[in-house]
């Protein structure tokens, strides 16, 4: 939320660059003095976690890449003399390919949180949105990186993966050859894709400003979706309150990320990818990172011909409608209550849904064959009902519990039986 400046330059050049260039105000005003609602709990310090995890591909990104050669007969061996020859190559690497799945992790958890507590409500609508064009970015980013040690699975899922976009009409051939750079997944291919994947994370950093610039404008959504009513009442300063809560939870989150790279550096790749590039070997079962999983089962469960539209093409209109779909998520949800900690139907089919993406997860490693296919279409028929049917209908049928009257009432504790002082208060109709 705007608030006034409170920033005092310390010294003489403090307020001569304050004249000039006010960065020093912005940075105070914005992350220190900023009025944050005092109820925030630890779901709320993913946004701080996600802005470490990318710095770290940032900087680890761009040490590989002093040393990666991007050409198809040297790029398996550059990536082995990373991890052999050059000092720390491999704790870069492992940092970098374990970061890319930590970056993922703590997205979800963010995005699963902000439909939680309706933090795309109005009026949040484009830091949403803004949100969700970060994470294709992230999407692409990671996927174009995959490909870059060229092995098996990074070979052949690229060569999956594009063939997708043949399925477009009218301009899907022309999109593949673009990406590929001639007739197949070859020596261009991987020069576009490094460059991208080198590029993009830059990108993901300017959305990224504006990310926190859109949150900075309405101020934080809290846990009860209620607005601020009184900043001296309801809210606290960023700094120390926020700020060590913060740090708290990302020196937690980093301990996770440490124990991956220490002690199980591989254990979310796949051992096909230690494998050179072989276009003349298929592998058994081609199957894209974890976080890709749910969205690949969903691309798999299409197995039928929907009228004119084909089922690759359906399958791949399913895929990245799922995605798409988060775009008007704002929109969909009619409910005039925020937080589904008010809305119980709603946390019921909130908590159905989070099962239905976790087994789309697990059948996307699986193959595309007998009952995997059928659970496939059940949880993708549920992942969209419950953004088009679900949340649209709840919001007519459903009856909320009744909220508190301000943030600094939910902070609170329950007043005792017969405290003469609190019971009319308490016994108010909420707001």
């Amino acid at each position: 939320m705007s608030h006034p400046s409170t920033y005092k330059p310390a010294s003489g050049f403090d307020k001569w660059l304050d004249d000039r260039l006010p960065i020093v105000r912005l940075a105070h005003d914005s992350f220190v003095d900023f009025p944050t609602p005092k109820n925030l709990n630890y779901w709320y310090t993913f946004g701080g976690i996600l802005a470490i995890c990318l710095v770290i591909q940032i900087i680890t990104g761009v040490i590989l890449a002093m040393h990666y050669v991007p050409h198809t007969s040297m790029a398996f061996d550059s990536v082995e003399h990373i991890m052999r020859d050059v000092n720390y190559g491999w704790l870069m690497r492992y940092v970098h390919a374990n970061g890319g799945s930590m970056f993922f992790l703590a997205v979800y958890i963010h995005m699963f949180r902000g439909v939680y507590y309706g933090s795309y409500k109005e009026p949040r609508e484009v830091l949403w949105m803004l949100g969700v064009v970060i994470y294709l970015l992230m999407m692409a980013t990671a996927f174009m990186g995959y490909v870059l040690p060229w092995g098996q699975m990074s070979y052949w899922g690229a060569t999956v993966i594009t063939n997708l976009f043949s399925a477009i009409p009218l301009v899907g051939e022309d999109i593949r050859t673009l990406l590929w750079g001639g007739f197949s997944v070859d020596n261009p291919t991987l020069n576009r894709f490094y460059s991208l994947h080198y590029l993009l994370p830059f990108a993901i950093a300017g959305v990224v400003m504006l990310h926190i610039w859109a949150l900075h404008i309405p101020g934080n959504a809290n846990p009860t979706g209620v607005e601020v009513k009184d900043v001296k009442k309801d809210t606290v300063p960023f700094h120390p309150y926020y700020t060590v809560k913060d740090s708290f939870a990302i020196v937690v989150f980093l301990i996770l990320f440490a124990a991956f790279v220490f002690f199980n550096p591989n254990g979310l790749g796949h051992p096909d990818n230690y494998i050179e590039a072989n276009p003349l070997a298929t592998p058994a079962s081609i199957v894209p990172e974890w976080y890709y999983l749910p969205f690949y089962a969903i691309l798999r469960a299409i197995t039928f011909d929907i009228g004119p539209i084909s089922s690759k093409l359906g399958g791949v209109m399913a895929m990245f409608g799922s995605i798409l779909v988060l775009f008007v998520l704002p929109w969909l949800d009619t409910s005039k209550v925020r937080s589904m900690r008010y809305r119980p139907a709603a946390k019921m089919f909130f908590f159905i849904f989070i099962a239905a993406c976790l087994v789309l997860g697990y059948l996307g490693g699986k193959p595309a064959e007998g009952s995997y296919v059928f659970y496939a279409q059940i949880a993708t028929a549920y992942y969209f009902s419950f953004f088009l049917i679900i949340l649209p209908l709840l919001g007519f049928m459903e009856t909320p519990k009744p909220l508190p009257r301000s943030i600094a009432e939910s902070v609170l504790k329950t007043p005792k039986a017969g405290d003469a002082t609190t019971a009319g208060a308490h016994n108010a109709p909420a707001q």
